[in-house]
């Protein structure tokens, strides 16, 4: 039986010109006949794996989620195993995926579940809401696919077909026009059919209503389009002001010996938040967009290697840039071979590891990669 759900706040306010039964029909009868019916997470209406999925498809591709989701199910097959797992267990089957703080959110919610709900999770997405790591669009998502709750998603492939078919101007993230693109979803919520018709639009956004070239004429919305109508598919939606990009450089050490590489646990919040990764050379510094990132203090390296052993060879490996979100980071890595390790204590945070399992460590990407390499 299809749920209803409360209105919490103005938010959710339906807007009377809004609502058109058509939209849905049109969207709910594609997706019947042209949609995506055979993803991995599609097999099950199991509250865990939707929620599983929902996380790890925010801002990732499809084709880099599932090798990840299928190995998640494989090492944690209910809510009560990934809350039972070790922080190091999660994050190590995270490395590579990006966006981390997914990762944390996603432990600390299985927790959640378990102790507030004993291992089900909500079918209010009011309640889902509360729980880390679900926004509004996301716990829509997962009670309609779940429990066949009729709720409002908003996403970026939604908020693309929104303003495209209906000619909304202005950047989707700015609070007048995503209230707007709320109401609007809201209103558009089909009576019957509410998993067809969230399924279709994700469909839509992802594999038709593209960002770049979409494929109009394929497309069970062309005739209501205003952006096809009027020409401004490449306009809409409105692109996010850009800011320049900054950047900053950190000098990163490879300390080797016997076959193995010390690492560094990162701080749970920040970049790579609770990722191992390389020892770093007194934190990032900024740089300006023109410079190049500085020569590597001889004195303050020496300084830090001798915390550890003695070294031997050292040599500079081939710069690293990796883009996050909001600045590029420029890494320079030096290679040194300890001879000898120091007896006496090194803080909790570091340790040592084999370099034949960096493989299945939990490492940022660049990070590995360059393990990987030696």
């Amino acid at each position: 039986m299809k749920r209803r759900i409360p209105a919490a706040s103005a938010a959710h306010f339906i807007h009377p010109d809004y609502v058109d039964p058509s939209f849905s029909e049109a969207v709910i009868t594609w997706q019947k006949q042209h949609g995506r019916h055979h993803l991995p997470w599609q097999q099950s209406r199991e509250a865990y794996r939707v929620w599983l999925s929902e996380i790890m498809l925010q801002q990732t591709q499809v084709t880099a989620v599932i090798p990840y989701y299928e190995k998640f199910l494989n090492s944690f097959p209910t809510v009560f195993d990934l809350a039972a797992a070790s922080s190091e267990s999660v994050m190590a089957h995270w490395s590579g995926l990006g966006y981390y703080t997914r990762a944390r959110n996603l432990h600390q919610c299985a927790k959640k579940v378990v102790e507030l709900y004993q291992g089900h999770f909500p079918a209010d997405p009011l309640l889902l809401e509360q729980l880390p790591g679900i926004g509004r669009s996301t716990a829509a998502a997962i009670t309609a696919f779940s429990y066949g709750t009729n709720a409002a998603i908003l996403d970026g492939n939604v908020k693309r077909v929104f303003a495209r078919v209906f000619g909304i101007a202005g950047y989707p993230g700015s609070k007048p026009v995503e209230d707007d693109l709320w109401q609007r979803a809201m209103a558009l919520l089909p009576e019957q059919g509410i998993e067809a018709y969230t399924q279709g639009l994700m469909d839509l956004g992802a594999t038709l209503c593209t960002r770049s070239s979409p494929s109009c004429l394929r497309c069970p919305l062309q005739a209501r389009c205003v952006a096809h109508a009027e020409n401004r598919t490449a306009e809409l939606p409105t692109r996010k002001p850009k800011k320049q990009i900054k950047e900053k450089q950190a000098v990163m050490l490879v300390l080797i010996h016997q076959g193995q590489v010390l690492l560094e646990r990162r701080p749970d919040r920040g970049i790579w938040g609770g990722l191992l990764s390389l020892p770093e050379m007194a934190g990032m510094t900024a740089l300006e967009t023109d410079q190049a990132p500085d020569a590597i203090d001889a004195q303050a390296l020496h300084t830090m290697i001798d915390q550890f052993g003695v070294p031997g060879e050292q040599r500079l490996l081939p710069d690293i840039e990796h883009v996050f979100t909001h600045f590029k980071l420029h890494i320079r890595a030096v290679l040194v071979a300890l001879t000898q390790l120091h007896s006496h204590p090194v803080d909790d945070r570091y340790v040592w590891m084999p370099l034949s399992g960096m493989a299945e460590a939990a490492l940022p990407a660049p990070i590995k990669t360059l393990l990987l390499s030696l």
